[in-house]
């Protein structure tokens, strides 16, 4: 079974969430964007505990055999791209959060409600 872009999305945040990730949204680009359907963005209190973030979700879509394509900014942790095709994954320090404010950048984006999971 394919699974759709909107299923690894909320998966990726479910992970977020079991290592704490903090302010966790999905971005729906599909309309506004040619290379990625999703973005889902999150925060953690430390270079650590971000990395501990993206290990997780790297861990948890290799096991579901959802393959990522490139990943950016793991080495200082502050900015941890992921990219699963369909799906681009923003990990942050609050301060790098903050600062870059995707969710600006992206604000024609629709927002999708992850608080009923």
């Amino acid at each position: 079974m394919v699974e759709t872009s909107r299923k690894i999305a909320f998966d990726i945040v479910k992970s977020i969430d079991d290592k704490k990730g903090q302010d966790i949204e999905i971005l729906d680009i599909k309309e506004i964007s040619s290379f990625a359907d999703y973005f889902v963005i999150a925060h953690g209190t430390s270079t650590r505990q971000v990395k501990a973030i993206a290990d997780e979700v790297e861990d948890q879509m290799k096991e579901r055999g959802i393959i990522l394509d490139h990943k950016e900014g793991y080495a200082n942790g502050r900015w941890i791209l992921l990219d699963f095709i369909n799906v681009v994954v923003h990990l942050f320090i609050e301060e790098e959060r903050n600062f870059y404010h995707i969710e600006r950048v992206w604000k024609d984006a629709v927002h999708v409600n992850v608080d009923n999971l």
